[in-house]
């Protein structure tokens, strides 16, 4: 029905910081005449209420299992850390709630396949928040590729810093479990992730990798505490492959924020051309990109500006409008019965590219996802 509307329940909202109140709120808001936020919930219900009463939400639950049992809820929005992300998404399933997940959907490949089984098997529709691959930059990316901007891609090259895991963290609470591997969100799982899924959209599937993951730095300061943490997370992150179409792939993202704000260069050579998509950070899913190119005979790199047509409508902040625009196709896909949003078979489909570096970085094998 092209008029229906979307209830939201969210789960995890930190006023100022999290990225619910930075993407989530303002994104669904600008989606008013299709989404109504009812209300969140937290780890407690004085957390709930005072994130609602800053927000202006209109109702704090008392815990998840309330707000998963709200008849009134229709989608659970689920933007905590990654641990949980496995038993509040079964939940929100088995309770027969449509579910956006932020990425990494699962702490590894075997909880992303069995949350994406468990939606299948309910016939609830599973999104995740690969956001990067709704992009305007990434999506006219990828219609200057299908049109033979660059001819036949023969290689593409990514290199890139990863923000976080440079040897200092700001905020302990919020970042010290991003040190430690087991938790699953690393630079690996979490820039890495998102830009390999917005690099799946563009140029196809990964055939095959091989790699190396290190981890240089043993130890990260906090420095709202003082104190030094022990890291295990991978802060080098070198894959070197094959795309499915043939072309050799090469990444390579270091930890910490780039010098210079030139966080990100992502080169794509073909027979006819070259382009290249830069900004400020690795993390491709939430800093603005830009886009260059040369083709023929041209001597330098000129701007690929992106048409006004994939950014009118759409809020102006990078972060809540590549939101909005995943919240926007979600709809339609609930409406039309159609698969244009980030799925959680997407989600699987990248989780096992990860977990393919992972297992060619330990094994020193070239390994197919």
């Amino acid at each position: 029905m092209p008029g229906q509307f979307f209830r939201v329940g969210i789960v995890g909202l930190q006023p100022g910081r999290s990225w619910a109140a930075r993407a989530h709120i303002p994104a669904l808001r600008a989606l008013s005449d299709t989404f109504e936020i009812v209300g969140v919930a937290n780890t407690s219900r004085a957390s709930a209420e005072a994130a609602a009463a800053e927000t202006g939400l209109p109702k704090a639950f008392d815990d998840v299992g309330e707000l998963l049992a709200a008849p009134e809820v229709d989608i659970v929005t689920v933007t905590v850390k990654v641990p949980p992300h496995f038993e509040i998404v079964k939940a929100a399933i088995e309770a027969g709630k449509h579910v956006y997940c932020e990425w990494p959907l699962g702490n590894g490949l075997a909880e992303a396949e069995e949350m994406t089984a468990l939606a299948r098997a309910k016939g609830v529709l599973g999104v995740v928040g690969t956001q990067a691959r709704v992009a305007a930059e990434i999506e006219y990316l990828r219609q200057l590729i299908a049109d033979g901007f660059v001819g036949e891609v023969l290689s593409t090259t990514l290199v890139a810093w990863g923000g976080g895991w440079g040897g200092t963290i700001s905020d302990k609470k919020t970042y010290a479990y991003l040190l430690d591997h087991a938790n699953g969100a690393t630079m690996l799982t979490i820039p890495v992730g998102h830009t390999l899924a917005a690099l799946r959209d563009v140029l196809g599937e990964v055939a095959e990798v091989s790699a190396v993951l290190a981890t240089r730095r043993g130890s990260a300061l906090a420095l709202d505490t003082g104190e030094t943490l022990p890291t295990s997370s991978p802060d080098q992150v070198l894959v070197s492959g094959l795309l499915a179409g043939g072309a050799p792939l090469s990444i390579h993202y270091r930890g910490g924020p780039a010098r210079d704000g030139e966080g990100l260069l992502w080169e794509i050579n073909g027979t006819e051309g070259d382009i290249r998509v830069s900004g400020p950070s690795g993390h491709a899913q939430m800093v603005q990109l830009s886009l260059t190119g040369a083709r023929g005979g041209d001597k330098s790199f000129r701007p690929l500006e992106v048409p006004a047509s994939y950014l009118s409508g759409w809020p102006d902040k990078v972060e809540p409008g590549n939101v909005a625009r995943i919240y926007a196709r979600m709809a339609q896909d609930l409406r039309e019965g159609t698969r244009t949003a980030p799925s959680f078979e997407d989600a699987v489909a990248v989780h096992r590219i990860i977990a393919a570096i992972e297992k060619a970085a330990e094994s020193g094998r070239r390994i197919a996802p």
